[in-house]
């Protein structure tokens, strides 16, 4: 286990080695970096190339990660966004490397990619850190590939990325720059939500300090993130105040909520949604070393060879190789996996509800989610509203599965996140609302219609974010 990332490195070099063959007629995507001040690297080549092909900007020498404060800049590049890796947007954007921390508050690296719309804003420009599923195991996977113009990861499994692009694109119609962190780190840790929060809140550090962006020190930040987005988005929540407190950050929306890893493993042992869970328990091997080497002791031969089968995949194969899988009778344990100390530490970990965020918070769930238990984000929900300074405002939709509630959900947490971007503040104290569904939010399909009408324009160059 202790030598996994690598091995997925060298398969997914074997798998993505017919784009290095492409990328070479293009150019160097960039040169290994050295010394203190943000490189302005040459923007990346018409065929960009994934982490595993691009050591220089995703993987830069340790001592220079080191040298860095937290969030502080390594290199920025220009690079060209496109939905599903084929129709440019108008808008200017930049990938930035940066230094973060894991969850031992190790020194690693990290990379965003950074977006601004068109035309002029009021100074500082709002802020929007959106949080996409990666919900992958491979570097081709991450948000900062997948999203890239001419980008091979729609076509290989990562068609997450690009449908909740979607939703990062409505910001930027408001006029806000959006940053939109590779929050599952270096190793793809998938689910690690200590490692996924620090690298969220530094890559809103490197977004604020990055003055093209127009967002500077003062500008009001935003945070969203669904499903495995919210794992991320929830985490930098609880950190905020004792990581990054200089932040701005003025409200959070997560949906989908993964409030607790072990009951979502729970629910999913032998049900259709094992395969995707299984690629969690992977990542999570990748973020806690006891918990990879009670994986290596306890995993049979079906779970070790299943580990080596879908380690170099993206969320779409992740989910559809092999469902139904006992995923708790792969383990060698006399007893219940679950209660082994390497197990229960991490899990504990990786639980939300550590400490109550001191931004307003907008929380939604589908009553019938089948990935990511209900239960726990109520169970969670009550664990801030135990605390009288808490404010949350909380929805349970009962005419949605788990991915029908992003597509009604989302665009209310976007209409709540203006009015927290604007200046209305929140309601104080917590509300729980159960509803039909959430497309009946005031505002919610006028919202939607000009939404879809500015992305159908984008289409054919319509400026994003152009009044």
């Amino acid at each position: 286990m202790k030598t996994e990332p690598g091995r997925i490195r060298r398969i997914c070099t074997l798998v993505l080695t017919t784009f290095a063959l492409t990328a070479a007629l293009t150019g160097p995507a960039g040169p290994a970096l050295a010394g203190p001040p943000p490189a302005m690297l040459e923007p990346a080549g018409v065929v960009p190339l994934p982490p595993e092909l691009d050591p220089g900007f995703y993987h830069p020498p340790v001592e220079v990660v080191a040298a860095r404060a937290p969030g502080e800049i390594i290199a920025v590049r220009p690079v060209r966004v496109a939905n599903f890796g084929l129709i440019p947007l108008n808008v200017d954007a930049w990938q930035v490397s940066y230094r973060s921390n894991n969850s031992r508050d190790e020194a690693i690296p990290a990379v965003a990619t950074l977006l601004k719309p068109r035309g002029t804003a009021a100074a500082p420009r709002p802020l929007l850190s959106v949080q996409i599923a990666e919900d992958s195991t491979a570097g081709y996977c991450t948000p900062s590939y997948a999203l890239q113009h001419l980008s091979a990861a729609p076509l290989l499994g990562q068609i997450v990325a690009p449908a909740e692009f979607v939703f990062a694109q409505a910001a930027l119609q408001q006029g806000w720059a959006v940053v939109i962190p590779d929050h599952q780190g270096p190793d793809s840790a998938y689910a690690a939500g200590p490692l996924a929060g620090r690298i969220t809140l530094d890559g809103i550090r490197a977004a604020t300090s990055f003055a093209p962006l127009e967002a500077g020190d003062t500008a009001p930040v935003g945070m969203y993130g669904y499903s495995g987005g919210s794992i991320a988005t929830g985490h930098a929540a609880e950190l905020h105040a004792s990581y990054a407190p200089e932040l701005n950050i003025v409200a959070s929306a997560m949906g989908g909520v993964g409030a607790d890893l072990g009951a979502a493993l729970e629910m999913s042992n032998n049900q259709a949604t094992s395969g995707l869970v299984f690629a969690a328990v992977m990542g999570l091997a990748r973020e806690y070393p006891e918990f990879a080497g009670f994986l290596d002791r306890n995993l049979d031969a079906v779970g070790k060879t299943l580990m080596t089968l879908k380690a170099p995949l993206c969320v779409q194969y992740q989910s559809a190789l092999l469902p139904f899988l006992n995923l708790k009778g792969m383990m060698r344990t006399a007893g219940d996996p679950m209660r082994d100390p390497a197990v229960t530490a991490m899990l504990d970990d990786t639980r939300m509800g550590q400490s109550v965020p001191g931004m307003p918070l907008f929380v939604w769930h589908s009553a019938w989610d089948e990935i990511l238990p209900l239960h726990s984000t109520n169970a969670l929900v009550d664990t801030y509203c135990r605390d009288p300074g808490a404010r949350v405002h909380y929805t349970r939709d009962h005419a949605s599965e788990h991915i029908a509630a992003e597509v009604t959900g989302g665009p209310a947490a976007l209409l709540w996140l203006r009015d927290r971007l604007t200046g209305v503040p929140a309601a104080p104290g917590c509300t729980t609302t159960d509803v039909p569904t959430m497309l009946a939010t005031p505002g919610e399909l006028p919202f939607l219609a000009s939404v879809f009408g500015e992305t159908v324009a984008s289409f054919f160059g319509k400026p994003i974010g152009a009044r």
